[in-house]
């Protein structure tokens, strides 16, 4: 990193971060890639996203105080499923490939992995989101199969992959 390059930095969500997570899911190429519908009001996000479940890890990335990305964890509730959990994320348009993703999947694997314990961490991504489904490989995410006509998109039906990452579990000595 160069001197004139500021540092991301990552921060669990609180009040302070809502207009800047409206902000983010506002922004069309972002909308675009996720299940939200556009122009979110932050009151939406205001409900949606402060909650004090602790099944629930939401971690934003900040540039300069700015939100820039964002992802959010949940264990399933279920108990016969609650040693997986899945994950949402979207990261500002021009900031994209500059390594913001990789530390909001690491960062969320860690607390998957060693505070909550998940052997399963699952997904699903649009077919032609070619960045995303790469980030996800790179983190150990493998395809599981193809969910046809999944969602809405630009007035038409499209598929999504199915991705999970499951982890292999340390072996008692």
């Amino acid at each position: 990193m160069t001197a004139t390059e500021s540092v991301i930095t990552l921060e669990r969500l609180n009040e302070s971060h809502i207009e800047g997570i409206a902000a983010l899911y506002h922004e069309p190429v972002i909308a675009r890639q996720t299940l939200q519908m556009p122009f979110p009001s932050t009151e939406t996000w205001r409900n949606r996203l402060v909650s004090d479940n602790e099944r629930v890890v939401q971690l934003v990335a900040l540039h300069q105080g700015t939100v820039i990305g964002s992802i959010t964890l949940e264990q399933f509730p279920r108990i016969r499923r609650s040693h997986a959990g899945s994950f949402g994320m979207g990261v500002a348009q021009a900031w994209q490939g500059k390594g913001v993703g990789s530390q909001l999947m690491a960062a969320a694997l860690d607390i998957a992995d060693n505070w909550m314990n998940l052997r399963r961490v699952e997904l699903s991504v649009y077919t032609d989101n070619e960045a995303a489904i790469a980030l996800y490989r790179k983190f150990g995410f493998e395809t599981e199969g193809v969910f046809r006509d999944y969602a809405v998109r630009d007035g038409v039906f499209v598929d999504t992959l199915s991705m999970a990452r499951l982890r292999s579990m340390p072996k008692s000595s």
